[in-house]
């Protein structure tokens, strides 16, 4: 029941996702009017990082859900095998199913939003980009996971600032996503989810830099006694 749970949060939660997102976009565009204006941009800022504060909250409160594969995939990597497989196998594949059917309706309702993230540079630069973006935030995460393990507030803000940081530093060269599965969602309604572009840019090099960023956090920073006696307590 309670794996049950997170995948029926996980589907959820990466559909309400990939609307945020355009909801934010009208909000500020259409019915503010405010355009390209710095006014603009500083409001949906403040509304993107109030965004991932809320979402950060429905992760919490369903105990896990994520709509972001590499978030899973950090946690399973740490995780035993049984765990792996649930997460690649089954909570992976239903944040992609979220975030494709959260981005046809989306189409559906708004035909003028567009079609997403596009890569604007060629491919190895590309994949260079989204792999140093990933590889950045999931070391921040698992820093903050570590450093500051119950304050909910400050590791989310400190990880919104962040990931909202990075995405504007590579929104002009492949969007910043660090997300493959909202990704997927557009790239899927434009039918190019099977290209090499799409594959090598948002799925390869962020898996690669997410795996590369925990195997170099376990190497450099040494478990706490508490991790410790928690991976003991586990395999026992």
């Amino acid at each position: 029941m309670a794996a049950a749970a997170l995948l029926i949060s996980d589907f959820i939660i990466s559909f309400m996702w990939v609307w945020s997102g355009v909801l934010i976009k009208i909000f500020v565009y259409k019915f503010l009017e405010l355009g390209n204006e710095p006014s603009g941009e500083v409001i949906k800022c403040v509304l993107s990082i109030i965004n991932m504060f809320f979402f950060a909250y429905l992760g919490k409160n369903t105990k896990g859900g994520a709509y972001n594969p590499l978030t899973v995939l950090a946690a399973a990597i740490s995780g035993d095998f049984r765990r792996f497989l649930f997460d690649v196998g089954a909570r992976i594949p239903t944040q992609v199913i979220g975030s494709i059917i959260g981005v046809r309706l989306i189409i559906d309702t708004f035909p003028e939003i567009g079609l997403g993230p596009r890569l604007n540079v060629d491919i190895h630069r590309g994949a260079l980009t989204e792999g140093f973006l990933t590889f950045a935030i999931v070391t921040l995460s698992l820093n903050l996971a570590r450093k500051i393990p119950g304050s909910f507030i400050m590791k989310t803000w400190i990880s919104s600032v962040s990931k909202l940081t990075l995405h504007i530093l590579g929104s002009d060269l492949t969007g910043g996503c660090m997300n493959p599965a909202s990704v997927m969602g557009w790239a899927y309604a434009r039918g190019d989810h099977i290209t090499k572009e799409h594959i090598l840019v948002y799925w390869l090099a962020p898996i690669e830099a997410t795996l590369l960023a925990v195997w170099i956090f376990r190497l450099v920073v040494r478990p706490t006694k508490e991790e410790k006696e928690n991976v003991k307590s586990k395999s026992e």
